[in-house]
């Protein structure tokens, strides 16, 4: 199964072209298993204004399975993503993306991302990222 991470899903919404935005609209339309987390839905729906337009790309969204973390245990190996990325002089930039990583990474999914810090964490632990010709 892929997560779909914020970066991807906002280059999709707001029709950007990018390679991310055809290859999620091309899993999309092939029926790809796809999914989110709570915390990407969040962080896509705090940046659509339009009161009508939130709700629905909100309907839409919540048509994919959401993954949640793992009680305690997804935050705590959050903190050791970003530890030992620090160890290995890989900086991440945002601790949520640690929390993705983490999740991502318990659920044996395959990330979907545009966003260098998941890069810094692919070097560093054993996260499987979904990765486009450049």
């Amino acid at each position: 199964m892929i997560l779909a991470d914020t970066s991807v899903w906002i280059d999709f919404l707001e029709g950007k072209g990018t390679p991310q935005h055809l290859e999620l609209r091309r899993l999309i339309e092939n029926d790809e298993d796809i999914c989110l987390t709570g915390i990407v839905v969040t962080e896509i729906l705090q940046g659509i204004k339009d009161d009508g337009q939130n709700r629905e790309i909100r309907r839409y969204l919540l048509e994919f399975p959401i993954i949640n973390p793992q009680e305690i245990s997804s935050y705590i190996h959050a903190a050791e993503i970003y530890r030992t990325c620090a160890s290995k002089g890989k900086t991440v930039r945002k601790t949520i993306d640690c929390l993705i990583a983490a999740v991502a990474l318990e659920h044996d999914l395959v990330l979907f991302h545009n966003d260098r810090d998941f890069e810094n964490i692919r070097a560093c632990c054993r996260l499987k990222t979904l990765d486009l010709m450049k």
